[in-house]
């Protein structure tokens, strides 16, 4: 078995997650300078909405353009896995593959296909269900995928459907596959890194955290603020930080049982991008994974890999 460092080609067993609309060429270029593998993701770069795969094609090598002026190490980028036409997708791979990416945080279910296309052009592929099976992570090893992230319900962003914790998620998905399992869910502190080590991961998956560090482009006080008992559901599949707006959303949630018309209207409002990124905290959502105590201080990004790695080869 490879390890997670050589397949990568960084310092540290440690993968930044590509959060929709809170990564950008600078944040992604500190994480790759710090040792650990920096992942482009939905939206890099935008503090508004663009329309068509054109602009997002820009966009995207725009982003790719500014990074490799900041960074010489190795950088990654987000696909979302999108069924036939699938221009948005399309459009990614095309972009990555014209300017020599290597390394995919690829989302969905496993397809065949998309892994076939990204392995001809030389591909690495960081494989994440939505909602990690024994069969899906099955699946995507024998299609090709070189890394698999293990996703937990502690996680932040869109949840898994089913309510298995990272602690639970982990070693199932170690034993299932022989390649290097990445735990992905509320880890917050060197802490959670030793223990998902312990559990049978290769290395770590982080999102969260990576959030209030100085060079994240997001608005940071509320996560800084808060605290586990300021968290709920607001959908089957999201939770936020109780802002009056998330409040409302969530009583809805609770009276009506009806995640997919809630989560619609948080796609109508923008998603992530006016409270996240924006900071229109009172009528948007912010998610956050359920660890939101351990994270008491923002700092650079070079001194949270530092810290998360603490005593980790």
């Amino acid at each position: 078995m490879s390890s997670v460092t050589e397949l990568l080609h960084t310092k540290y067993p440690l993968v930044q997650a590509p959060m929709n609309w809170a990564t950008d060429a600078r944040f992604v270029a500190a994480v790759a300078n710090a040792g650990a593998l920096g992942v482009l993701g939905p939206n890099a770069g935008l503090s508004e909405m663009v329309h068509g795969s054109s602009a997002h094609e820009r966009q995207l090598q725009a982003q790719l353009d500014q990074v490799r002026t900041l960074t010489d190490q190795p950088i990654g980028i987000n696909v979302v896995l999108e069924p036939d036409p699938a221009p948005h997708m399309n459009s990614t791979l095309e972009v990555a593959f014209a300017n020599g990416i290597r390394y995919f945080a690829v989302v969905g279910e496993p397809d065949q296909a998309v892994y076939r296309r990204i392995k001809d052009h030389g591909g690495v592929i960081l494989a994440r269900p939505l909602t990690p099976t024994v069969a899906n992570a099955k699946a995507a090893e024998a299609y090709g995928a070189d890394i698999l992230v293990a996703t937990g319900y502690d996680e932040g962003g869109i949840l898994p459907q089913h309510f298995q914790g990272t602690f639970t998620v982990v070693p199932t998905m170690a034993d299932a596959v022989s390649i290097p399992v990445l735990a992905a869910g509320g880890i917050n502190d060197a802490r959670g890194v030793r223990a998902a080590l312990v559990l049978g991961a290769q290395g770590v998956y982080v999102g969260t955290r990576f959030l209030v560090t100085a060079e994240a482009p997001v608005a940071k006080e509320a996560l800084l603020a808060g605290s586990y008992d300021q968290v709920d559901l607001v959908s089957h599949d999201q939770r936020s930080l109780m802002t009056p707006g998330a409040k409302q959303l969530a009583a809805r949630f609770k009276e009506t049982n009806d995640g997919r018309a809630i989560d619609q209207i948080i796609a109508q409002r923008g998603g992530m991008l006016p409270g996240l990124r924006l900071g229109q905290v009172d009528d948007n959502i912010i998610s956050t994974n359920t660890g939101l105590d351990l994270i008491k201080h923002g700092g650079t990004v070079a001194e949270l890999v530092e810290e998360l790695m603490e005593g980790i080869k």
